[in-house]
């Protein structure tokens, strides 16, 4: 049997959103720079969790189990993470 795919929680996107919706544009001067880049930064993460619900869609259909994460510190030791190089046997 395959081992499920980790894929992030939506929480993790709906926190990010909620924080620069509802925080971090209103700090920044109205028409500046900052703001539509912040703007640009919120369409982009929308963008990621539709992409993401997509890729649940496909995996649903094709029978591939999902795992949502809520950290990295959860994960089994033998995983890679990218910022450490895999373990030489």
């Amino acid at each position: 049997m395959e081992r499920p795919i980790p894929l992030p929680s939506h929480i993790h996107y709906e926190l990010l959103l909620q924080l620069l919706e509802r925080q971090t544009m209103f700090a920044v001067n109205q028409n500046s720079p900052q703001q539509e880049q912040i703007h640009e930064l919120i369409i982009t993460l929308r963008k990621a969790l539709s992409q993401q619900k997509q890729l649940e869609e496909s995996c649903n259909r094709a029978n591939i189990a999902i795992e949502y994460h809520w950290s990295l510190n959860n994960l089994p030791a033998s995983s890679y993470s990218p910022s450490s190089p895999p373990k030489d046997n």
